[in-house]
């Protein structure tokens, strides 16, 4: 047998400002991840000031990132997510989208609504 590949990591935005404040173990698994993702609403949730945010802004902006766009299609599927768990928060539906879409592993600071919205996500709390 043959060793692991890494799964794609997913960054939620309790996850983004983990890096902005030089979070050693989110940053380390950065470090790990042979692809990292982020939902564009999450992204927004964190960025505030990339003067200030030279961390987060370095991993926002960097070559390895994908940035998954908040179009009419994925906000469609957020909605109806959120409709089918009774929630309400539109930005965590999209986190679970995308970690579904990649079959990633999400880092979050938000793991119980996240799971509110699917039970069997792979989490890793920061």
């Amino acid at each position: 047998m043959g060793a692991k590949r890494p799964r794609p990591v997913v960054l939620d935005a309790g996850a983004l400002i983990a890096v902005d404040r030089a979070d050693r173990r989110v940053i380390r698994l950065l470090e790990l991840a042979d692809e990292v993702h982020v939902p564009a609403g999450a992204l927004a949730q964190a960025w505030r000031n990339p003067a200030r945010q030279v961390r987060l802004a370095r991993v926002a902006t960097s070559d390895g990132v994908v940035v998954h766009a908040l179009d009419a299609d994925a906000a469609r599927a957020a909605g109806q997510l959120c409709a089918a768990t009774a929630t309400a928060d539109i930005v965590d539906a999209s986190v679970v989208l995308v970690a579904r879409s990649v079959n990633g592993v999400t880092v979050t600071s938000d793991g119980p609504d996240l799971r509110r919205l699917d039970p069997g996500i792979d989490l890793v709390s920061c």
